[in-house]
């Protein structure tokens, strides 16, 4: 796991730390150009500052500093010099680059304090990591991002147009994307993934790839290169490649499951009791009934946007419940089956792939760590279809409903100071202001929908 004092072990004569020196010495060693220093806004975009390689060394002793207050949701004008400060153990080349360009994820820090920035999501999801150290557990988590892949018309930008009839598990000739798959997946090893399983997903245009599972850090910084490469490798193929979780109307939308498990110091699998009906602990209990109690604030984070709830609707294998089941998807959340010990986690269905992964980490994380502190007790599972449950049953078994879109979800996180912990008071902030603004926009505009309904008809 990756950390605030990667730098600074195992100092070298040159003052650099042993795998600082180790990224300089590999850029030499493969003639690398350019370094990109990559850290990402709290909306989960990746922002870059490319740089000659041989500045490489600079940028690990001084850091390399840049204007904050052009960031969405980092510091006003009068407080705006920042510092990226590159983490080794992140360095990977980028494989649409002809080998010429690497990149490195930097964590921001504050030149006015000369401490790691609160707005930075890189340090919020550090700190909900950290409050899982301090309770004696390490924290993996294994996500799975879908995307649809849409030709691209004559100027070059994206339709909604998929290229291949395809569906759940197809071959080819009805996957015709099965070699752009393969070459994302070629550059994704490239970069240091180790895949588990690629597919076409239920709808057409729509794919999976699987990577392994990892500490919570590395992994959401996974999933930044991850989507960074598929987008990079899709428009090699002339295909927008898109992680906006419902691109069209009445077909299945993409989510980003999100599997989590604790494991002890000792390296045991906290989650896992072998004489428990489902070989769940009472820890990974309590962790479940902490996220199934948070969910409606967590949406707002790991559903962040107003198309997100759009995917969340019954009928389209998207969880609206707020309940868990360890037999069917309809739940909010999934116990998997676990062939060996180690593998016994839990799966959150509802995050999608258009999430800030750092903060959606840090809120699932906070809300379990929460659900174990206060020892909270776990309903039974829902082993029935709850999509076939009507209101009344639904109101028998006590199970809620998320949030029914983008402003429901901020008022629940407005609610909430768990979540709101989980963020930070600066992130926090600025994160309700951009997305309040983004649901306001959405609440005036008019849409095709509604001129087609109604424009004749009164």
């Amino acid at each position: 796991m990756t950390d605030d004092n990667a730098n600074s072990d195992a100092v070298t004569d040159g003052g650099l730390s042993a795998k600082a020196q180790a990224v300089v010495d590999e850029i030499e060693e493969k003639e690398v150009d350019f370094l990109r220093l990559q850290f990402t806004d709290i909306l989960g975009t990746v922002k870059n500052v490319a740089v000659p390689a041989t500045q490489a060394e600079k940028a690990f002793t001084e850091g390399i500093y840049f204007d904050g207050s052009s960031i969405e949701g980092f510091v006003r004008i009068q407080e705006s010099d920042m510092r990226l400060k590159p983490d080794p153990e992140t360095f990977a080349i980028l494989p649409w680059r002809d080998g010429r360009s690497a990149r490195l994820i930097c964590d921001v820090i504050n030149t006015s304090t000369g401490k790691p920035f609160e707005g930075d999501p890189r340090y919020v999801l550090k700190q909900a990591i950290k409050r899982a150290n301090e309770m004696g557990y390490k924290i993996n988590a294994a996500p799975e991002p879908e995307f649809f892949l849409f030709e691209e018309d004559e100027e070059g930008r994206a339709t909604t147009k998929t290229n291949d009839a395809g569906g759940y598990f197809d071959l080819a000739p009805k996957d015709l994307a099965s070699d752009v798959r393969r070459d994302i997946i070629y550059g994704l090893e490239s970069m240091g993934f180790e895949i588990e399983a690629s597919h076409h997903e239920v709808a057409e245009g729509q794919h999976e790839i699987n990577f392994e599972y990892d500490d919570a850090l590395t992994t959401a910084d996974n999933v930044g290169t991850f989507r960074t490469v598929v987008r990079a490798i899709a428009a090699q193929h002339d295909l927008h490649a898109t992680f906006m979780p419902k691109p069209i109307a009445r077909i299945n939308g993409s989510g980003m499951h999100t599997h989590l498990s604790l494991f002890t110091e000792d390296g045991e699998n906290a989650f896992h009791d072998e004489d428990d009906e489902f070989n769940l602990s009472e820890t990974a209990k309590q962790f479940t009934a902490g996220i199934l109690e948070h969910a409606p604030a967590i949406t707002a984070v790991s559903n962040p946007t107003v198309n997100s709830y759009k995917r969340l609707v019954p009928g389209y294998e998207a969880p609206v419940y707020v309940a868990w089941s360890d037999r069917n998807r309809s739940a909010l959340i999934r116990k998997p089956a676990a062939r060996v010990p180690a593998a016994s986690r839990i799966e959150a269905r509802f995050p999608d792939p258009s999430c800030n992964p750092y903060l959606a980490f840090a809120a699932l994380i906070h809300a379990g760590l929460d659900g174990i502190e206060r020892g909270l007790e776990c309903d039974d599972p829902v082993r029935e279809n709850i999509y076939e449950f009507d209101e009344a049953k639904r109101e028998e078994y006590g199970i809620e409903t998320l949030p029914a879109n983008l402003g429901e979800a901020i008022d629940a996180l407005q609610e909430d100071e768990v979540v709101q912990d989980a963020l930070g008071e600066h992130i926090y902030e600025k994160f309700v202001e951009a997305k309040s603004q983004e649901y306001d926009e959405f609440r005036v505009d008019v849409s095709q929908w509604e001129l087609d309904q109604y424009l004749e008809k009164f």
